[in-house]
């Protein structure tokens, strides 16, 4: 029986020493997080290194949007990749696709001889291409270690049928990992479907703003309208939660 890991996608180091303090296996440090996750600075990076020793993942993702990447771009993500290296990251987290929704074997593989020695996550790019069995092949064949996926769905419990399909398809050969609106809540139904055994989780709260003059409600978006007075942070005890949930069912 493999036991199951937690992986938190984490925010800010004050996510990550939470992730830790509550028995995570590892993290996946993004910013951006309303646009789906970007790439973290090098000062995130390296605080977060210095701050917890339990794995320690980062997203390669120059923008918010599509996952169709230039030559530009695709630099840019070679150069994050090094930069996360140097920052003492255990794995890198990206994908690539082709104007047709299929992966993008070139520009994928480049990406993989430059975190060669690092884990490797293909991330929620898998959710929008175009033939998931084909890609899960692919993927496969380029070498990464996991998949992480909503079963193409907003949300891993409503993709759980098609998660379960390609946890057995992929027979060991690739670790699958549901990832997107798991919580407390859904995680002892959605290990049972999918027979999963690494789940991607946020397990965040909103922490108030310590400010005291609140002034004029200026939103800092322009037209993106978002409370400036609270914000995300993983709470200790969710993660705790949803790690017992999953012990005690086995």
């Amino acid at each position: 029986m493999v036991d199951p890991v937690i992986e938190i996608c984490a925010n800010s180091v004050e996510s990550c020493i939470a992730a830790q303090k509550a028995g995570a296996a590892r993290v996946e440090l993004c910013a951006g997080i309303p646009e789906g996750g970007t790439t973290p600075s090098w000062g995130m990076m390296t605080a977060a290194r210095k701050a917890i020793d339990i794995k320690f993942n980062v997203i390669i993702r120059p923008r918010g949007g599509d996952f169709l990447y230039d030559d530009l771009e695709t630099e840019i993500m070679h150069g994050d990749i090094h930069a996360a290296r140097q920052a003492r990251a255990d794995g890198v987290v990206f994908g690539c696709l082709t104007a047709d929704g299929d992966i993008d074997i070139k520009k994928n593989n480049l990406l993989m001889q430059g975190a060669s020695g690092m884990s490797t996550t293909f991330h929620r790019a898998f959710d929008v291409c175009r033939d998931p069995f084909r890609a899960l092949e692919e993927i496969i064949d380029m070498g990464f270690d996991r998949i992480l996926t909503s079963g193409q769905q907003n949300l891993a419990m409503e993709g759980r049928e098609l998660i379960a399909r390609l946890v057995e398809k992929a027979a060991g050969r690739i670790i699958i990992m549901p990832g997107s609106g798991v919580n407390e809540h859904n995680i002892a139904e959605l290990a049972s479907v999918t027979k999963a055994h690494e789940f991607h989780t946020s397990a965040r709260e909103t922490v108030s703003s310590r400010m005291q003059y609140r002034g004029n409600p200026v939103s800092m978006g322009g037209t993106v309208t978002i409370d400036e007075f609270s914000r995300q942070v993983t709470s200790a005890d969710k993660v705790r939660q949803i790690i017992d949930i999953l012990k005690s069912n086995g």
